[in-house]
């Protein structure tokens, strides 16, 4: 593991985007008129030709990356998480996913990160919402490195794809040796007790938690979710199976987020335990982002307790 050097996921998009571009010329990036915020500046200002301003005008950059790409273009729709989710859903759903056009929606200030703007800015939804569309992808990944990577793997692959990342600058979890795979989950250390899956910003939760519970004699296996759609149903399987006891952590509705994909699984299995940790379906508001986290007891004590609660029995 990384020392924790402190890097929003965004700046990883912004990094591999413009390396993507300069090896492929069909790599266009569409933006929403904050290329600031989605670290598309570099892009922009290295890349001209491929880089394309719609203004604020989310659904229009749907319909204009729908049309790239059925000119055989691989557009990088970039903009807010709660816009290019909500407002651009109809479009998505229409003319991206419908006919499976290989757009890629790249979407900065995830979960509440946008912790002061308030929830009018922060995306407690947006991972829901779009897992339920057909032919889509859904992706999050954990720190910079994992972001490079899994943005690489995006370009790569053909279909709609929608990549989450934070605002805030959160550690570095990952070497830039570690390499990931689409719809499959990532094995951070094993443990027979508990297994905590967590995908995003959460996932440092997660490994401080399962420091904290090591200490307490309790061995938690954690699991690095970065793709909630298609789910590892193999990896949650084998939680289910080999541990049995499951604590889901993300920064989203606890309603269709990770946790609900997780629970789909243990339903259908009829067996295993999940204990859901994550946005309380309930709107955020302007605070701190850890604030507006503990809130929502997204926390490393509370997913502590949640697992010696479990493990007791």
């Amino acid at each position: 593991m990384s020392e924790k050097k402190m890097i929003a996921t965004r700046e990883g998009f912004g990094k591999e985007i413009v390396a993507l571009g300069k090896e492929n010329p069909d790599i266009l990036v569409v933006d929403i008129d904050i290329g600031k915020s989605c670290k598309t500046g570099e892009f922009r200002k290295e890349l001209p030709d491929q880089y394309i301003n719609v203004g604020i005008a989310e659904q229009n950059g749907a319909g204009v990356a729908a049309g790239l790409a059925t000119c055989g273009k691989i557009p990088f729709v970039v903009t807010y998480a709660v816009f290019g989710s909500l407002r651009m859903c109809e479009m998505i759903r229409q003319e991206i996913c419908y006919p499976n056009l290989n757009v890629k929606i790249a979407c900065s200030h995830g979960g509440v990160t946008p912790a002061n703007d308030g929830a009018s800015h922060q995306a407690i939804e947006d991972m829901g919402v779009l897992r339920t569309i057909p032919n889509m992808t859904v992706i999050m990944p954990a720190d910079y490195n994992s972001a490079r990577k899994l943005v690489r793997q995006a370009a790569e692959v053909y279909g709609p794809v929608y990549l989450r990342f934070t605002r805030d600058a959160i550690p570095q979890i990952y070497d830039e040796d570690v390499e990931f795979t689409i719809g499959k989950a990532h094995q951070i250390q094993d443990g027979k007790d508990v297994v905590i899956i967590a995908n995003g910003d959460t996932v440092r939760l997660a490994i401080e938690a399962a420091k904290v519970l090591e200490g307490k004699g309790i061995s938690a296996r954690v699991l690095d979710m970065h793709t909630i759609k298609p789910l590892d149903v193999e990896a949650v399987t084998a939680a289910i199976n080999e541990v049995g006891k499951i604590i889901t952590v993300e920064d989203h509705n606890i309603l269709n987020g990770l946790g609900s994909a997780v629970c789909e699984v243990a339903a259908e299995m009829g067996k295993g335990i999940v204990k859901r940790v994550g946005i309380q379906d309930q709107f955020g508001q302007s605070a701190p982002y850890e604030r507006l986290l503990a809130m929502n007891g997204v926390t490393v004590e509370n997913i502590t307790e949640i697992a010696e609660t479990l493990v007791k029995g």
